[in-house]
């Protein structure tokens, strides 16, 4: 099948029902909303969440925590991604992100312990984890805090 031999399955468009547009086309004068009411009016509805005047759910909940604004968002990296380096290069934040590891840096990056390494790099980041400090110094690399 080729692009222009594709065809619209018969019943899958609709017309759009345009209201308000006379009587002759079933929905005019009142255009399908009734006589009076809150639903007629414009602008008219109740909100989201509303319950009918009763105490909403979402103000019956106790309030609980807070969200810490100040809070930095660490991109993490495991040790075992780091193997795709070469021997004795210098992998830092910029490196990752132009070998695709990760898509942007946030407030930094976390090197975390999980996998193994083979290859002896320089590693530079915002933190790293006492199991992923051991494992890049183990094989023969160094690790450098910005």
């Amino acid at each position: 099948m080729k692009l222009h031999e594709m065809t619209i399955i018969p019943g899958s468009k609709k017309k759009r029902n345009r209201v308000g547009r006379g009587i002759g086309s079933g929905n005019g004068k009142t255009a399908g909303k009734g006589m009076k009411g809150q639903l007629s009016r414009s602008g008219g509805g109740k909100r989201p969440g509303f319950e009918g005047g009763q105490m909403p759910l979402y103000r019956l909940l106790p309030k609980r925590g807070f969200t810490n604004i100040w809070a930095k968002q660490y991109a993490e990296v495991n040790v075992s991604v780091l193997n795709r380096f070469d021997n004795g290069t210098t992998v830092d934040p910029v490196a990752l992100v132009e070998a695709g590891v990760l898509k942007n840096v946030c407030d930094g990056v976390r090197i975390l312990g999980n996998g193994e390494l083979e290859k002896s790099l320089t590693v530079v980041a915002q933190g790293f984890t006492k199991s992923a400090q051991r494992k890049i110094e183990a094989a023969g690399g160094k690790v450098e805090v910005i």
